[in-house]
């Protein structure tokens, strides 16, 4: 796998609430919240995956970890998740916090060149607070997810109330596959397709 991309060894355990903190405190538009995810809503995230088969789940935008644990709950084998954080200091705390999960270093809308040739997909999910960006970083992205999961679309769990992202704009299906008010602040899941 690409060079950037490392299993996480056996190490420091936990959520990384003070991590995230710092991150927030630092660049608070990278971050989708001023909290990180709830256990509830990865767990909600764990049931609307697929890893059927030799298929990976690829997690975007991970912070410190709250769904890619929900995952591994679930019974997602860890080396079978990668997960793709663009900050070092959280994909370094990734690395410690997850054994065996392949954590990579890197941009999510250069999934092309970050992801080894032919992996499998089941599910992609997006915790990148997409709704901040302009419409041609959105369509950037759906097209990086479409270039290596191709006809599957992916979750993206938002803050907002209505869609995050403008589906019709970007030619995709959309729709809103849970809502889960016990996060703080609550949050919808919503899975979008190419139409």
């Amino acid at each position: 796998m690409d060079g950037m991309m490392r299993s996480a060894r056996p190490g420091r355990r936990g959520p990384g609430v003070g991590l995230f903190l710092r991150r927030w405190a630092r660049n608070p538009l990278q971050m989708g919240s001023v909290v990180p995810s709830s256990p509830a809503l990865g767990r909600r995230i764990a049931r609307l995956s697929r890893w059927d088969g030799d298929t990976t789940v690829v997690e975007l935008g991970a912070g410190t970890g709250a769904v890619s644990r929900a995952l591994l709950a679930a019974g997602l084998p860890p080396e079978r998740l990668v997960v793709v954080e663009i900050v070092p200091e959280m994909a370094a705390h990734l690395r410690d916090s997850l054994p065996g999960v392949h954590v990579v270093t890197g941009d999510a809308f250069d999934l092309p060149r970050l992801l080894p040739t032919g992996l499998r997909i089941g599910t992609v999910i997006c915790g990148i607070p997409m709704v901040l960006l302009p419409l041609e970083r959105q369509r950037r992205f759906v097209a990086a997810v479409e270039a290596v999961a191709p006809g599957s679309g992916f979750l993206l769990y938002s803050y907002c109330v209505t869609s995050p992202l403008p589906w019709k704009q970007l030619g995709l299906h959309a729709r809103r596959e849970a809502w889960t008010p016990l996060n703080l602040p609550p949050a919808s899941v919503w899975r979008y397709r190419i139409a």
